[in-house]
């Protein structure tokens, strides 16, 4: 393919993506397919010559978009949003074509700079404390990670870092493995599975802490597990609070949690992956206090943010804790404004080496919508679940089981869990829209997340619509 057909068919390409787009609505929202589907629909091994791009055009509807589920339909209500926007896909375009891989200064100034100012710009739309901005001469900074798993991950490792460093310069005699054995982190039970994770990785323990009735970690909890620890010769050294849970949307208290975490020397590491976005309105601020507590933070503006997957980003009090667990200087990688003080090499905060120029997707939706559009998206989002809330509430056959604070409503048939095991399957199989569901202590809970760019309250409406029909089919087939 050469310039000129590269010209043509990147057009046709731009033009077959915007109908998906405009079309997606009249898509199934969840694939009628079953495991193994792709494989007998595909040669069972690469083309010896070359095949015609209207073949593979072709087959993109005939093999793939069968076997997807549309994320970006407006009857998605599984999971939480995955940001989509016409200016994000023109910056990967972008990104794509220069295809620098980052992971020095050296390597491509203007991915490491831009990625530095977009961070803080990102920063001061959550009133971040200043503390955790890169500036001019600052000591923290952000790094766009590729999901909140890794930003996870990666303040684990820098915190275990930093205490067996502090540990052995108390006590010289005491080895790594020495201390590994005794390391115990900790967690709310509602915190996503991805924390638990970091820890198997990390080759640490993770400890869960029972949340409140409102499904919070508190402070008490904490604290009690941490002289239950001390007390039987354990080093407690890290915690991750959740804001925005992943089954309900539920926020960890930071007001309490976060003086203890500082009074025992612990690393904070706040998990705001879907609620984050939220935290640029104004009136949603307030469920970010107490970040000032922390030494990192996350949230996924690929989630709610309208810029498109991965786009993870992560903020740090003290660089140098996160360069100091992860920095290698092999000759290939050195250059010589690598100690100057005014840039970073971001190889030094992730587990990857090479990065892409993901920064540009932030810079064209951040100046494409600005603040006040960012704002309108999720006080849409935000608005459209309290209306479905408002819809279940008026059917006395439903039940709401935790607050709406933001774009996701628990909810579940009055009954028991088979009963709300059903419906969902049924909800699910008939594929006008797409849930899925959660665990709250003993209950069955079916979660309506409010995901799509263009979701409307007609949506709403329809879905709600369709889940009452096929409730009534679950009530009278349980009575027969």
């Amino acid at each position: 393919m050469d310039s000129s057909e590269f010209r043509r068919r990147g057009k046709e390409m731009v033009d077959y993506i915007a109908d998906y787009l405009e079309g997606i609505e009249g898509r199934a929202v969840y694939p009628d397919v079953e495991p193994g589907y792709l494989r007998p629909l595909i040669p069972t091994a690469a083309p010896q010559e070359p095949d015609a791009y209207e073949d593979i055009i072709k087959d993109i509807e005939k093999i793939i978009m069968p076997g997807v589920t549309h994320w970006n339909s407006p009857f998605f209500f599984a999971y939480f949003p995955t940001a989509n926007s016409y200016p994000s896909m023109l910056a990967d375009m972008l990104c794509g074509a220069v295809s620098c891989v980052g992971f020095t200064w050296a390597a491509s100034p203007a991915c490491t700079e831009l990625e530095t100012v977009m961070m803080d710009w990102l920063g001061k739309m959550l009133k971040l404390p200043e503390a955790f901005l890169a500036g001019r001469a600052g000591e923290g900074g952000g790094v766009i990670q590729g999901s909140a798993s890794e930003a996870t991950l990666v303040a684990l490792l820098a915190a275990r870092t930093k205490v067996i460093r502090q540990l052995q310069a108390a006590s010289p005699e005491l080895t790594q493995a020495a201390i590994m054995e005794k390391l115990v982190a900790y967690t709310s039970d509602q915190a996503h599975s991805s924390v638990e994770r970091a820890g198997l990785i990390g080759a640490v323990r993770f400890r869960t802490i029972p949340s409140d009735d409102n499904f919070s970690m508190r402070g008490s909890a904490l604290q009690e597990a941490l002289e239950q620890d001390k007390a039987a010769g354990l080093i407690p050294f890290f915690v991750v609070a959740t804001l925005g849970t992943t089954p309900c949307c539920s926020f960890d208290n930071l007001l309490e949690v976060g003086p203890i975490c500082n009074l025992e020397g612990m690393w904070l590491h706040i998990d705001a992956a879907y609620a984050g976005s939220a935290f640029i309105c104004p009136e949603f601020r307030n469920l970010l206090n107490g970040v000032e507590f922390a030494d990192s933070f996350n949230f996924n503006p690929h989630k709610w943010l309208l810029v498109n997957f991965d786009c993870s980003a992560m903020w740090v009090k003290k660089r140098t804790d996160l360069t100091g667990a992860f920095k290698l200087d092999p000759l290939y990688l050195k250059h010589n404004h690598q100690d100057s003080g005014l840039i970073t090499d971001y190889r030094h905060w992730q587990i990857p080496l090479g990065r892409r120029f993901r920064s540009l997707k932030m810079w064209f939706v951040f100046r494409m919508y600005g603040v006040k559009g960012l704002q309108a998206h999720i006080r849409k989002h935000v608005a459209l679940s309290h209306e479905f809330e408002s819809l279940v509430r008026q059917d006395p056959r439903f039940e709401i089981c935790t607050e709406v604070i933001l774009g996701l409503v628990c909810f579940r048939l009055k009954g028991s869990n088979q009963l709300n095991e059903t419906l969902l399957q049924k909800i699910n199989s008939a594929r006008k829209i797409h849930l899925v569901p959660c665990h709250l202590r003993d209950k069955f809970v079916l979660r309506f997340a409010v995901c799509s760019r263009t979701v409307e309250s007609a949506h709403v409406q329809l879905a709600w619509e369709h889940i009452r029909e096929l409730a009534s089919v679950v009530l009278r087939a349980e009575k027969e």
